[in-house]
Order: structure tokens, then C-alpha cells, then sequence
């Protein structure tokens, strides 16, 4: 009889384990490797990775300010079986080494993003400081006052003294192919290591002041260059990208050498990319704390792409604490404002959300996509904190 109950009482908890909703888990313990050798690492990125989309613009480098003052709640997420998911260029760095998960994951729908990211990982991993990784980066000599208590400022400042060399960006193109393709044994295609070059000659020709402008044909706007967002600082003054220490720094350069950030090419409405990623998540036992989309929601809901995401995102496996980090930009011109589908009235607040990071709770906002409270980018906004004005 006991017996009976025993196995009455297992296969109740089994049942149940398996109605737990894909979101609001907390992940059992992980079977995820430390590290990736390159074959997995090539695997994921070409099994997983949808064809190339379209963005208006080249998007080499971030427009968003005021990182530094979420990355202290962020790093409360951190979790031993913690995953991230994240779009676009390096602001991604930032959020990674202060979470310093068991794996990420940027997910883009353009495959230059991709390159962009390949570019960034032959570069870290080829540089054991942050002077040495500035130096490849922008093709200038390395200043010998440049130490690893030198600040993100300081940094900045002594690369953006003279002129970049013809023959430093030469050689280092050439290793950065050899790193890629020799090294790690990666088959990118002439059309990839193409795309590559031209990424890695805008941060030759721009140096620190390279800027999201630069090749977006988008000129005139206030977009923070590169140097900047690499010294940017909280509310308190703390700098806090990946730049800001050589700890923060060396913690990204762990990741990606041992293959731990994987670049995917996929829409977030797509049929494959972010499906495969919270598949493999969750056989791996990993569970994401933090999914940073920047603005991709606003563009989302120019038709019934929206719901698609959001289907998507309620398949992942994400922490009870798993939040999204979303990008709001307002005003004339900008990205969003009246006249965009689902618009907000005139009564709605809206000065003091202007360029705004935001964390929004996934299981919440599954939810309520779930209850049909969710039909316009009006509905995402309201979902926002106000603020004061300062």
C-alpha cells in the first residue's frame, strides 16, 4: 500500500513538474559546459541562425546613454544557471560583465551584427588588457602610460591623440582572419569576412568618436560617441561598461574565451532563432535572467510581428526574476511618437521617458500578452515607471 502511494505521489509531482509554464522557472541544476569547444560554438551559430535580414542602418555602435544606471539591479539577477539573450552591438558587453552568465546569446536579424560580434571576439581574445584590446580596436598605438588602473576616461582620452596607422589596421586584419579561421577553425564564407573588414574599418577611420551616425546616414543627431558610452556613469558617478575596469574586462574576455557568447542571425518574430535558443536553454538547464531588446519592440508593432515575439518569449525558459530591458526613445522624429499604431493619447506622460532603459518582469509581461492586455506599443509604454522630471 505504501508503496502504491509512493508511486501515486511521484507521478503526481512529475505531472505537475510538467504544467509548470515556460516561464516563472526556476532552473534545476545546470548541465551546461564551462566553456564550448570550437565545433559546438560554430554549431550553434549555423544551426541556429536564421537568413539575413534588413535594418536601416549599420548599427555599429550603440545610442544608449544611460546603461550604467541599471547594471546594479541587473547584477542582483546574477545566477549560477543564469543565461542572457541580447540584441545589437557592444552595449551587450556592459551587461555581461556585470551579470557574468553561463551563457548568452545576441540575437540580430542582421548577419553584419554577427560579423560585428566575430570581430569583437578575435579582438578580446587576442588582447590581455583593455589598452591592448583599444589599441587593435581602433588601429593606433598603444600609449605607455596606460596601465590597469587607468580609468575608461583615461583610456578614451589617450587613444583619441593622433591618427590611426594604415600598417597596424593591415596587420591586424590580417590576424583577425587568422584567429577566426585558422585558430578556430570557423567557415566564414568571403561574403563574412568581407562584412567583417568593412565593420572593423569604421572604428579605423572614427576611432573613439565612431558613433551610431557614422555609417547610418543619419547625421545630425545628438548619438553619444564611442568614448563616451565606454565612460559613462551612474547616478553616483560610477563608470560602469566594460571598459570602466580591467576586472569588468577581463571577466567579458573569460567569456568569450571559452566561447560562451554566441552571436545567432535571426528576427525576434522569426520561425527558428529564439525558438532554438530556449530549446537548447532548456536542455542545457539554464533559465534567462535577463533579455535585453532594446527598442526591437517598437518596430515589432508596425504589424502583428508583436505577437510572434511574444509567443516566442513565453517558449523560453526564464528565471522568476528573468526581466526584459527595453530601450524607449520619444519625441519629433524620433523612434516613436503620435501617429505610430497604438500611440498613447495626449494625456499619457511622456518627457521623462525620453532615451530610457526600463526593466520589465518577463513572467509579468507574458502574462499579460497572455490576457489580451497587450494590442498596441501604447500598451508596452504604460507598462513603463513614470518619473519626475529631474
Amino acid at each position: 500500500m505504501m508503496i502504491r502511494l509512493a508511486a501515486g505521489l511521484t507521478c503526481a509531482c512529475l505531472l505537475l513538474l510538467s504544467l509548470i509554464p515556460a516561464t516563472g522557472l526556476d532552473a534545476r541544476p545546470s548541465a551546461a559546459p564551462d566553456r564550448l569547444d570550437d565545433a559546438a560554438f560554430w554549431r550553434l551559430f549555423t544551426e541556429m541562425s536564421e537568413p539575413g535580414g534588413y535594418f536601416r542602418s549599420d548599427n555599429l555602435v550603440s545610442n544608449e546613454r544611460t546603461f550604467p544606471r541599471i547594471l546594479p539591479d541587473i547584477a542582483r539577477r546574477a545566477s549560477r544557471t543564469g543565461a542572457y539573450v541580447g540584441v545589437g552591438p557592444e552595449q551587450n558587453f556592459s551587461y555581461l560583465a556585470t551579470l557574468r552568465p553561463r551563457l548568452a546569446f545576441i540575437v540580430d536579424i542582421r548577419r553584419q551584427n554577427a560579423m560585428l560580434h566575430l570581430l569583437y571576439k578575435a579582438l578580446v581574445e587576442r588582447s590581455p588588457s583593455r589598452a591592448e584590446f583599444l589599441s587593435r580596436l581602433f588601429s593606433r598605438p598603444r600609449a605607455r602610460h596606460l596601465g590597469p588602473r587607468s580609468s575608461a576616461r583615461e583610456l578614451m582620452e589617450a587613444f583619441n591623440v593622433g591618427s590611426a596607422s594604415a600598417d597596424l589596421y593591415a596587420d591586424n586584419v590580417r590576424d583577425i582572419k587568422s584567429h577566426l579561421v585558422e585558430r578556430h577553425g570557423f567557415a566564414l564564407t568571403a561574403e563574412d569576412l568581407d562584412s567583417l573588414q568593412y565593420v572593423y574599418s569604421a572604428f579605423f577611420e572614427s576611432g573613439p568618436t565612431l558613433s551610431y551616425s557614422a555609417r547610418s546616414g543619419r547625421r545630425g543627431r545628438p548619438f553619444p560617441m564611442y568614448a563616451e558610452l565606454m565612460a559613462a556613469t551612474d547616478e553616483k558617478g560610477v563608470a560602469r561598461s566594460f571598459l570602466a575596469t580591467e576586472e569588468s574586462y577581463l571577466a567579458l574576455r573569460d567569456l568569450h574565451l571559452r566561447n560562451l557568447i554566441v552571436p545567432v542571425v535571426g528576427d525576434f518574430a522569426g520561425e527558428k532563432a529564439l525558438k532554438a535558443v530556449g530549446a537548447y536553454l532548456r536542455t542545457q538547464g539554464l533559465t534567462v535572467t535577463t533579455f535585453y531588446t532594446s527598442n526591437v519592440e517598437f518596430y515589432l508593432f508596425r504589424d502583428d510581428a508583436w505577437r510572434r515575439f511574444y509567443e516566442n518569449l513565453a517558449a523560453m525558459p526564464v528565471s522568476r526574476q528573468g526581466v526584459l530591458v527595453r530601450s524607449i526613445f520619444r519625441g519629433p522624429g524620433g523612434f516613436g511618437g503620435p501617429g505610430f499604431p497604438g500611440w498613447p493619447g495626449p494625456g499619457f506622460p511622456g518627457g521623462s521617458l525620453e532615451g530610457r532603459l526600463v526593466l520589465d518582469p518577463i513572467g509579468d509581461l507574458v502574462a499579460a500578452f497572455r490576457r489580451g492586455d497587450i494590442q498596441g506599443y501604447g500598451d508596452i509604454l504604460a507598462r513603463t515607471p513614470q518619473e519626475r522630471p529631474r
